[in-house]
């Protein structure tokens, strides 16, 4: 089956979004969140003596004091003690989970929080069930795939290797997060261009958030939406829509 304005023989590498495109949202926002919410300041509590906890509680200090120039309602730090100051980070990540912040540091904490889960047995990543056929497919056509998501890369190594389908990672050629700039940005997928082939012009990204798509377009990527929900297959978009990855053959 082929998509109209895609020519799928000139794409090498396929650049694929996450949440909503390759992994259910409700995967993200009824397990994954609510488990990071659960368990983050016993988490932090646990690993005051882990250098990089340190380092991201210093860095949730920084952006908060950001946030305060901005006069933004915040819930107060407390400092003087690890419990008051780790007490302190939990309310302050959590608020920024509240406001859907990106903030490359409560990223990091997310992941490490979900290692712990899937370490235990409690979490399992979650793909659609077109997506190991089409990582398979996509190989043996000699494409990469890549992966580019505002959650770590830590966390995208997590889901993609505990699915039910089995460890996906080894289809997965790079991994990459905030730290090569925003969704959003068109430059990040220059970057991202230049990082493996340079030729932005044969990359398709698939990505259910038309605003990065427009990103992606901008900097010379081929592109289409992904409407993974029937009532919103009556959207109308200047990017080409698939409903699975099964049309991309």
């Amino acid at each position: 089956m082929s998509v109209p304005g895609i020519d799928l023989a000139r794409i090498r590498v396929i650049l694929l979004d996450i949440e909503g495109t390759a992994t259910p949202v409700e995967f993200v926002y009824e397990v994954l969140f609510p488990y990071a919410r659960a368990n983050l300041e016993k988490f932090l509590s646990d690993h005051t003596g882990d250098p990089r906890i340190r380092q991201i509680v210093a860095s949730l200090l920084e952006q908060r004091k950001t946030d305060i120039d901005a006069s933004r309602a915040l819930p107060p730090w407390i400092s003087g003690t690890f419990q008051s100051e780790t007490a302190s980070a939990a309310d302050y990540a959590l608020w920024l989970m509240d406001h859907d912040s990106k903030l490359g540091s409560l990223k990091l904490l997310q992941g490490l929080i979900w290692r712990h889960g899937y370490e235990s047995g409690r979490l399992a990543g979650q793909v659609y069930p077109d997506v190991p056929g089409a990582f398979d497919r996509w190989q043996a056509q000699g494409k990469e795939i890549a992966i580019y998501s505002s959650g770590s890369e830590l966390a995208q190594k997590l889901l993609f290797g505990s699915t039910e389908f089995g460890d996906l990672t080894p289809h997965i050629s790079r991994f990459f997060d905030t730290q090569i700039g925003a969704k959003r940005d068109v430059s990040s997928y220059r970057r991202i261009a230049t990082e493996l082939y340079g030729s932005a012009d044969s990359f398709l990204f698939l990505s259910d958030v038309v605003e990065e798509l427009d990103a992606a377009r901008s900097a010379g990527m081929k592109t289409a939406l992904v409407i993974r929900s029937a009532k919103d297959s009556a959207f109308a978009s200047e990017h080409p829509m698939i409903q699975t990855f099964d049309s991309l053959v």
